[in-house]
């Protein structure tokens, strides 16, 4: 479907969800219900839809769900009710198609990319100075 929008539109939007579509799972992080609140209040997001090219998790930190629009590839059984006790909508990609189909009144958001635990053992070597890197085993 997005194929032939990236195609045949001239939306940029169609483009970047395509790219999305064929990331790998490492690539397509999950988004946490807590930030997805945070980046739709931000000023002129709301009545917007948030599309997330990924998996959408619940957050307990957060108390009071406000009503969202969510399209997204996956939303987890808990965060799938809360937007709905919220008076939210989820759509998936195909209905997002069909009711914009330039991505006309959508933000795109994704999930940290950095946030997997892996990337702590990343840079230098731990032990050395200045150096905040997780070694691999604690002691030998």
């Amino acid at each position: 479907m997005y194929r032939f929008l990236a195609r045949r539109t001239n939306s940029t939007f169609n483009k970047v969800v395509l790219k999305r579509l064929f990331m790998s799972r490492t690539n397509r992080p999950p988004l946490s219900l807590s930030r997805m609140i945070r980046k739709m209040k931000l000023q002129g997001r709301e009545n917007k839809t948030a599309v997330v090219v990924g998996t959408v998790t619940d957050d307990v930190r957060i108390q009071d769900v406000p009503k969202l629009k969510v399209c997204a590839l996956r939303v987890t059984s808990n965060a799938r009710s809360r937007i709905l006790k919220a008076g939210g909508k989820i759509l998936t990609f195909d209905q997002l198609a069909m009711t914009s189909p330039k991505g006309r009144g959508t933000v795109l958001l994704s999930g940290p990319r950095k946030g997997r635990q892996v990337y702590r053992h990343f840079g230098k070597a731990p032990g050395t100075p200045h150096s905040h890197t997780k070694p691999y085993v604690r002691s030998k």
